[in-house]
């Protein structure tokens, strides 16, 4: 069908395709397909709460505010006026001023938690049959391609491009053919492919219809149908690592709900952090609890083994937030030294737990533990960093060298508007934002003492150990075992690990991605220190 240079959605209407339902999925390994993102391949038809968290990981709450109290503006002329210029003005709002890194950081380490829990499953399972796949979209290029690149596998992507000044800044304004949609996406099409035209199209608005009957096969996502998200087991690559603050998908209702508790949270934070850090934690137990902060402990502790001259016993936990040594003292009763790789000296001054940095030198740190040990009851987390998904990363081994009494403790949280961890942000404020939770959780379980014939002393090697103990708490948590590290999390976050300098990181990343297991496979245990 020729296509006409200015777009006119009278030529084309929704009968004019069939439901994305009758498409079949078999024998498409050899084809190529194109399709929109928003309302498409996403449940949603609204780009708003991606660009909400744009405002709010890469920008600051006073943008985040912003741009929900211009939200009814830009839907007045989104709807009534131009999408093209509604896609203009949210663009402006939510980028305009911000470095181009920040933004891609937060593209790369935010955004695609929320892309893959709103995925439309009937579209996606389609669009992952296809052998070359292609996006086109009206949303800015730099937001969407790693997403779309690293978890669906798209050869390329066909977005709005944002204007970027010689320093890094993006000035808000689109280039070249402006917001693609409407003729734009059309002509970008065409002028991508040329006479290649990829052989299904799939779209879910009139906008999208000229491009639609370019391709061989055509297929419509009705807005009106529920459909189920992507189940996590059916995506191409799992998501083990994430960035950013916000537990929820910010639409502008629960965005409203966001600001609105943020100055309770931020009041009710601070009194749990002063009870927490002047009462004695196992009197500040019950205070905490009436504040909404609640423990759940299975399992023994046990008792203090300094009556009788031994010993302290170690721990080896779980990580999940920075607080896990303090809830672990709580179930205890009794205060339990923490080692901890990197902390803030906030963090060590509120403290109301001893805490002991560790250098990363083996022998120095081993010599630490070991006297840290003889004093008294210690508490160390091997994967050293948090990981908010259901995985455990790979386990440090030294742990295992030192001492032969081992109590493995799982540790999980449950929050339900703040993430209490971060890779890129301020980590002194981790315990503030964590507290700034309406109902914050702690679950702790405390698993059986490791058998004298796991140990070091039993005939096991020290990387062994640190495997089985992975294994046990991860079976406890109904977890997956990773052979991921540190180093992994914050070269995909943040681009750098603190050593490594960032320009190594797009290589660093690729190798990273290809070593993550597959939906239809696992892989072993790494037994390297």
């Amino acid at each position: 069908m020729e296509i006409p240079g200015v777009f006119d959605a009278n030529l084309f209407c929704a009968e004019s395709f069939p439901e994305v339902e009758t498409c079949k999925v078999e024998g498409r390994e050899k084809q190529t397909i194109i399709s929109d993102l928003d309302g498409t391949l996403l449940r949603s038809r609204s780009s708003f709460p991606y660009f909400m968290l744009i405002a709010f990981d890469a920008g600051s709450p006073l943008r985040f505010i912003v741009l929900l109290l211009a939200s009814p503006i830009i839907w007045l002329v989104y709807n009534f006026f131009s999408e093209a210029a509604g896609t203009k003005l949210l663009i402006f709002i939510a980028c305009a001023g911000l470095k181009a890194s920040d933004i891609e950081s937060v593209a790369r380490g935010v955004l695609p938690k929320f892309y893959l829990e709103d995925m439309h499953s009937v579209s996606y399972s389609i669009f992952v049959s296809c052998g070359k796949r292609y996006v086109v979209t009206a949303n800015p290029r730099i937001m969407v391609e790693s997403f779309l690149k690293e978890y669906m596998g798209v050869e390329a992507v066909i977005g709005t491009e944002l204007h970027i000044t010689k320093s890094g800044y993006a000035t808000g304004l689109v280039m070249g053919a402006g917001v693609i949609v409407g003729a734009n996406k059309t002509r970008a099409v065409k002028k991508y492919f040329g006479d290649d035209l990829p052989d299904i199209a799939l779209g879910d608005r009139a906008s999208d219809f000229p491009f639609m009957a370019l391709c061989k096969e055509a297929y419509l996502v009705p807005s009106f149908k529920p459909v189920e998200p992507v189940a996590k087991a059916d995506y191409l690559k799992p998501l083990i690592f994430h960035d950013g603050r916000l537990v929820c998908r910010p639409t502008p209702l629960m965005s409203l709900v966001i600001i609105l508790w943020s100055p309770i949270g931020l009041i009710l934070a601070l009194i749990r952090m002063v009870f927490g850090t002047v009462l004695p934690m196992w009197y500040a137990l019950p205070l905490e609890a009436m504040l909404g902060v609640s423990i759940r402990v299975k399992g023994i502790p046990p008792s203090c083994p300094q009556t009788s001259g031994r010993r302290g016993v170690l721990f080896v936990c779980s990580h999940r937030t920075l607080l896990d040594p303090i809830f672990l003292s709580i179930a205890c009763r009794r205060q339990v030294t923490a080692v901890t790789y990197s902390i803030s000296k906030v963090s060590e001054i509120l403290s109301p737990i001893p805490t002991v940095r560790l250098t990363r030198c083996r022998k120095t740190d081993a010599e630490t533990m070991t006297k840290l040990l003889n004093e008294g009851d210690l508490a160390v987390c091997p994967e050293g960093t948090t990981c908010r998904e259901p995985y455990l990363l790979r386990f440090s081994s030294l742990f295992a060298e030192l001492a032969d009494q081992i109590i493995p403790v799982t540790m999980n949280v449950k929050t339900t508007m703040f993430h209490g961890t971060t890779a890129r942000g301020w980590k002194a404020l981790d315990p503030f934002i964590f507290l700034m939770n309406p109902s914050p959780r702690y679950e702790l379980e405390f698993l059986d003492q490791l058998p004298h014939e796991m140990t070091c002393s039993g005939g096991k090697s020290s990387h062994e150990v640190a495997n089985y103990i992975q294994r046990v708490l991860a079976a406890s948590l109904g977890f997956k075992c990773t052979n991921l590290t540190r180093r992994d999390k914050y070269r995909i976050l943040a681009g750098n690990d603190g050593v490594v300098p960032a320009s190594h990181f797009l290589k660093q990343r690729s190798r990273i991605f290809a070593c993550l297991p597959s939906r239809n496979s696992e892989r072993g245990q790494r037994s390297d220190p």
